[in-house]
């Protein structure tokens, strides 16, 4: 699934673009930043309701390309440039990382486990 289907089915906005051309095929929620590297994500969406530059460093991290950030939870510019320079993209919406969860299995995104 590409970033702007995946935009579109969350009700979304695009904070910034990474330029990736990825196709998404699982994704993964959690605000705790151990479990996210605790598992390979490749291929995968970032779920969140945290808002920190550490879940910028956890993607690096991570290998994940793509993060919603949930609750309409403020970006800081801070996060923007680093998630830019390291070709992640950040997508806010007003929804619940429930909602999303939701929305994206049922348009066919599988969890990680």
């Amino acid at each position: 699934m590409k970033l702007q289907t995946i935009c579109d089915i969350v009700e979304g906005r695009i904070i910034n673009e990474s330029q990736n051309s990825s196709d998404y095929t699982k994704a993964f929620a959690s605000d705790l930043m151990s479990d996210v590297l605790r598992f390979p994500m490749e291929n995968t969406v970032l779920i969140t309701g945290l808002s920190t530059i550490q879940t910028i460093r956890t993607a690096e991290i991570s290998n994940l390309s793509c993060l919603i950030i949930a609750r309409d939870k403020k970006v800081s510019d801070e996060m923007i440039e680093l998630a830019t320079k390291s070709r992640i993209s950040i997508i806010s919406t007003q929804a619940t990382v429930y909602e999303i969860s939701g929305l994206l299995y049922k348009n066919g995104l599988k969890p990680v486990y």
